[in-house]
């Protein structure tokens, strides 16, 4: 979203190019999401900082291996329960439960925001970013329904 002011041709496009040359590529890299700033009910961030980063990034390498201990969510996989490596490390379990909870109300906004997002590059917007937001928006309503 950042680029779009920069951006010189149809953002629409532009995702389509890049949707396209995922399609040429063999082996594409895997997509990981890092949230180091989720702060808990006091205010304060949850998990420890810079120097214990590198937890997340052993989990990561250890799934790109296909080793990594995980739980599927409605976004995708996260840590399963023992699978990052806290040896040493002062975090409450309420705390990393916290970090790693996925919940369906805290996406009802971001759900939204994306889907307007989207609705501005009408029909140029590739069908595949369409569908892809549909289904993430029904694996959260089956989670809700269930």
């Amino acid at each position: 979203m950042a680029m779009l002011p920069f951006c010189g041709y149809n953002m629409a496009d532009y995702f389509a190019h890049w949707l396209e040359m995922g399609k040429k590529i063999p082996k594409p890299p895997k997509i990981f999401h890092v949230n180091w700033f989720r702060k808990g009910a006091g205010g304060k961030f949850l998990w420890p900082g810079y120097g214990e980063n590198v937890r997340v990034l052993k989990w990561i390498l250890e799934r790109v291996e296909g080793r990594g201990a995980a739980q599927e969510t409605p976004i995708g996989y996260v840590p399963a329960n023992g699978g990052l490596t806290l040896d040493g490390m002062k975090i409450s379990d309420d705390s990393l439960n916290e970090l790693l909870r996925v919940n369906p109300a805290d996406w009802e906004m971001e759900l939204e925001d994306a889907k307007q997002f989207l609705v501005k590059f009408g029909a140029r917007l590739p069908r595949e970013i369409r569908e892809e937001h549909a289904k993430l928006s029904k694996r959260f309503q089956h989670l809700v329904i269930a």
